[in-house]
């Protein structure tokens, strides 16, 4: 069993006051724009399976099968999810990041 661990504690996850588990600012500030079709598919993925804290440990070959995606497509948008700041990530574990208040420091992405 894999031990879980917060990756990411200042950026913990929590519902949105409007309730979606997709946060409403993945489009309107623009976050969507940042990652590739396979890499939101990625991320949906994650946002799906996590826990209330936003952890999960999908391996890779799961997540591929899943997605209907080459493993290293699964890599690749993983470290697009990374670069883009919508999620963290120390094998085996994935935390979907809460979004940064727009205007916040990775604005510029």
């Amino acid at each position: 069993m894999v031990s879980k661990k917060i990756l990411c504690r200042e950026r913990l996850r929590r519902v949105p006051e409007h309730f979606s588990w997709v946060d409403h600012r993945l489009v309107r500030d623009e976050y969507i724009r940042r990652a590739s079709p396979e890499a939101l598919a990625l991320y949906l993925l994650l946002v799906t399976v996590a826990d209330a804290e936003g952890l999960s440990y999908y391996a890779d070959g799961t997540a591929a099968r899943l997605l209907s995606l080459t493993p290293g497509a699964v890599l690749n948008a993983r470290q697009e999810l990374v670069a883009a700041d919508l999620i963290a990530y120390e094998r085996p574990l994935y935390q979907v990041l809460a979004l940064e208040p727009k205007g916040g420091a990775h604005d510029q992405l």
